[in-house]
Parts: C-alpha cells; structure tokens; sequence
C-alpha cells in the first residue's frame, strides 16, 4: 500500500518534543472562518512525545506471558473452520476449534501488517493516516439509547443516527465518522447496517465503519462503498473499517472471524478489539489483562495477514476495571488508565497502528461532574499514550448505553483542546514576539502590539461553547450549566448542516441498492 508522501511526519513518537509545524496556524484560522465547522485537513500530527510507561525489559516479560497464553491455553474459533485450517496451513496447532501457537509464532504472522496507511473519505478530501505521529479521534460506538435536556433517555432512532453522523461531520475535531454511533432501535436489526452506512456515506465525507454483526452484513457495506469508489478502488484504498470484537477470554466467534475474513480479504481496515473487564473476562489484575489483550490482538490481526497479507490493521483494546463489591463497570480509573498506556507500547513494537482503549468513557449516567472526570482522566491518558485512533472520543454516558447530544458537544470542546496541546510549543522566532518587547517596555501593556494583533485570533484555543460571562451576567440569564448551553449549540449545528455533495446518480444506486436488499428479507427484530 502506498503511503501519500505529504501525509508523513518528519519524525518519531520516541523523539523529543518538536515545534509546531507550520500550517497549524492557518488551518485552525480557516476552520473558524468555515460557518459549518469544517476543517479541510484531517492530518493530525502528534509534536509531542508518547508517555512511555514501561521499560523494555517489563514489556518484554509481558511478551512473553503472551505467549505462554497462546501456547498453552490457546484461542478458540467456533464455528468458523476455515479459520482454523488458515492457522493449521500456517504450522499452528490445531485441536478442534483451539488454536495454540508456539512463541513467537503469533508476532511473526503479524509482522506483513503494515505500520501507516492512508485511509480515503469519499471527496478526497477528508481522509487521514492512521499509524506514525498521527492521531484520529472519532465518536461514541454502540449505544442502543440517546439522551437530550429536551426529550431525555429514550431509545435511539435512526434520525439520531443521522444527527449524530451530522454532527460529526461538522466537527473539525473529529476526523473519523465512526460506525454504530447509536442503533437505530426502529429499524429491525437485519437491516439497520444498510441505512447506517447509507447515513456516512450520505450525510459525511469522512472515513466510517462498515456493518460487522454478521459475514452477509459485512458483504452488504462493502457492496455499497463499491458503488461509491469504484471496485478496483478498494484494492489499493482503504475507505471502511472493521470493528472486530473478540468474545473474551480467548473466544472468536464466528460471527467475528466471519468478517474479519471478509474485510481483509477486500484489503480494508480491520480494527481488533478484545473487550475485557478484569474479574470477569480475564484475572482482575492488570498485568495479566494486559497481557491476555496482546494475545487475543495477535491472534486476530495473524488472521487477517493470513487471509491478505499486508492487510491494513489497527492493534485495539477496551478494557477497564470493575467494583469488584457491586459488580458496576468503572471508567477512568488509575487501573484502566495504566493498562491504556502500557499496551500502547505494545502496539507500537508490533509496529502497527494503535487504538487505545479509552476515550471519553464515563459510568455516569448524566453530563455531570463524575462525567467530566472520568471522561477528561481516560481521554488525556489515551492522548498521551500514544495512540493512533481514539474511539469514544465524544456522546458516550452510562457505560456506553447511551449517547448524549450535549455531552457529544462538550466532549468535541475538549478533542479541540487536546488536538491543540499535541501540536507542542512554538519555538519559531514569530513566537518569541520580540518585536512586542521592543514596541512597549518594561511596564506596559502587550494588547495593542502589531504582534498581538497579528496572533490575537489563533494564539490560544477558543472553545466552542458559549461562554457563562461574570457571575453576575449569568446569574442574569438563569445561571446555565455547560451542559445547558451545549443544548443549544448542538441544535445550532444541525441547524446550519449543509450535506456534502454526492453525484446523483451514485446516490440513486445506493438508494436501489438498499431497497432491494432489504426486500428480499423479512424484519428480524432480534
């Protein structure tokens, strides 16, 4: 796969800080003069170095714990014997659905996966790198319910679904459209993936995530972007991703495997995500979470070398800690957060492109102050870590059961002020304003310099959201909570959404496309 020259950094997560790199000015300045929000230039450079947590000679006793569980324990596929025959051909062992490797084994299948590769929106225009000195951040995943100051928590719609690709869309702070950001509830489940990937497609020109809750939806996503790219574009383009959960502890279903196989074999991204929450699908310490996640990822990003060698892959994870007293799930927690940063590492000696297993994730069940801290603690670390890819970046309450329009706003306020911080400090001599020193003097006042008028508009991060003014002012205007002006900024938004342009013709094929499928097969609601 061919990487786009002018989307490589000239540099390396282990160096030192760099300065910004020229262009950043120019490219938040045009962002806030766009009404809609949007941003040409989804290339996100991180100038700041990876927080390395552990040492190699840690990370290499953790290496090897993975591979004592790949080879003694091993990984199970049910139902899915073409993928055990594929390990089999490879020199794995294979005793009915259990697969067992021998050391090392796993991280050599895993080493034809390439470390960038550009991943294409449908104007050319709004694509990224994922992998290097990069970092994408995308929505929340997977909520079947959504929550707004007006309606409250209800089930979600697909007219949700299209807001929230809306919104997305509009957002300079996210470069990725995501996949299931909410499950259209009135839609019956056999066909909801045809008006999801119909909604990105349609409503956004950004890079999304195609159906994969079973082989023939993953079939169906595929065939709809091949209308859009062209067939011939996919061979050399990866335009759709997979999100592929294992069933932990050490279980692939069919179901996964199924389309994992499909889009490797269509040379499209494959993202593998073990869930695990320690004390339930693995030991409740860390170590050993940590270590039985880089198995369980070596084993499905194997798979999908093993099916198209160089097939583009992202090294996933969620996992987090439980209250081991109620059973609760928690999010944000120190536990959780170390995890994060130690598996980052991981991925980056695998060399391939990582995604974190945080977020904006929150246990709470409103946009409340535990919502915010639980949220800024996993998202900071997961930008730190060094990741590539941060999914759950913005909406995500109630341990993903639900995505929130105003939490989604004030997540984007805070993607926008960590995209601003990895960019470092400016060191060039612009920066040094030694023309401001020289205008005024000791004593005086900097605001009327030509330096300060030159920068005033882009110097520092300008959120997004309304601002609450003196305490009197607000006191005045009903004392708002942030997450009551995030109520109408949201609305404004979607008020000011223009859709991107789509060639008519191709829209008329998507649209005959999905009617057709869909009739030739009854609802299933479940």
């Amino acid at each position: 796969m061919i990487l786009n020259p002018d989307l490589v950094p000239p540099g390396h997560l282990s160096g030192p800080s760099r300065a910004i790199r020229r262009g950043g000015r120019s490219n938040r300045l045009a962002a806030r003069q766009n009404p809609g929000g949007i941003t040409r230039s989804n290339r996100q450079f991180r100038n700041i170095p990876a927080y390395a947590l552990l040492t190699d000679e840690t990370l290499a006793e953790i290496e090897q714990q993975a591979d004592w569980i790949g080879s003694e324990i091993g990984v199970e596929f049910r139902g899915d014997s073409e993928a055990a025959d594929l390990f089999r051909q490879a020199g794995a062992s294979v005793e009915g659905e259990r697969v067992r490797f021998d050391p090392g084994h796993l991280r050599a299948l895993c080493s034809t996966a390439p470390a960038e590769y550009d991943m294409h929106g449908r104007d050319g225009v709004n694509g990224f790198t994922l992998g290097g000195d990069h970092l994408v951040l995308m929505p929340g995943y997977g909520s079947p319910f959504v929550t707004d100051l007006d309606n409250g928590r209800r089930y979600a719609t697909l007219e949700d679904f299209q807001n929230f690709v809306k919104l997305t869309y509009l957002s300079p702070w996210l470069h990725h459209s995501g996949g299931t950001i909410c499950e259209p509830m009135d839609v019956p489940v056999n066909k909801r993936h045809l008006d999801m990937v119909y909604a990105h497609l349609r409503f956004s020109n950004k890079p999304f995530m195609g159906g994969v809750t079973s082989p023939g939806r993953a079939r169906d996503s595929l065939d709809l972007v091949r209308l859009v790219f062209g067939d011939s574009y996919l061979d050399d383009h990866v335009v759709i991703q997979a999100n592929i959960n294992v069933n932990s502890p050490l279980v692939f279903d069919s179901t996964m495997s199924g389309a994992l196989r499909i889009y490797a074999a269509a040379n499209q991204s494959v993202a593998i995500s073990p869930a695990i929450f320690g004390g339930a699908m693995g030991p409740v310490t860390q170590a050993a979470v940590i270590a039985q996640t880089h198995a369980e990822i070596m084993v499905g990003i194997a798979l999908a070398q093993l099916v198209r060698k160089g097939c583009p892959v992202v090294y996933g994870s969620f996992h987090s800690t439980m209250n081991l007293k109620s059973g609760a799930l928690t999010f944000g927690t120190p536990e959780a957060n170390l995890a994060t940063m130690a598996l980052a590492q991981l991925g980056r000696r695998l060399r391939v492109p990582i995604r974190c297993g945080g977020g904006q994730i929150t246990a709470s069940n409103s946009a409340d102050g535990q919502a915010m801290q639980e949220s800024t603690s996993s998202m900071m670390v997961s930008v730190l870590s060094g990741a590539n890819q941060i999914w759950h970046a913005a909406g995500w309450l109630e341990g993903g059961l639900t995505m929130s329009y105003e939490k989604f706003v004030m997540d984007l306020d805070h993607c926008g002020m960590l995209l601003r911080m990895i960019q470092g400090v400016n060191v060039e001599s612009e920066a040094f304003g030694r023309d401001a020193y020289l205008e005024t003097g000791p004593g005086q006042n900097f605001l009327s310099t030509a330096h300060t008028l030159r920068h005033f508009a882009d110097a520092n991060y300008q959120s997004e959201l309304p601002e609450a003014g003196q305490y009197e002012a607000w006191l005045e205007n009903g004392s708002p909570t942030a997450e009551q002006r995030a109520n109408g900024r949201w609305k404004s938004m979607l008020a000011k959404y223009e859709a991107p342009a789509i060639d008519p013709a191709i829209d008329e094929a998507l649209r005959e496309t999905i009617a057709r499928k869909k009739s030739s097969m009854p609802d299933e609601w479940y």
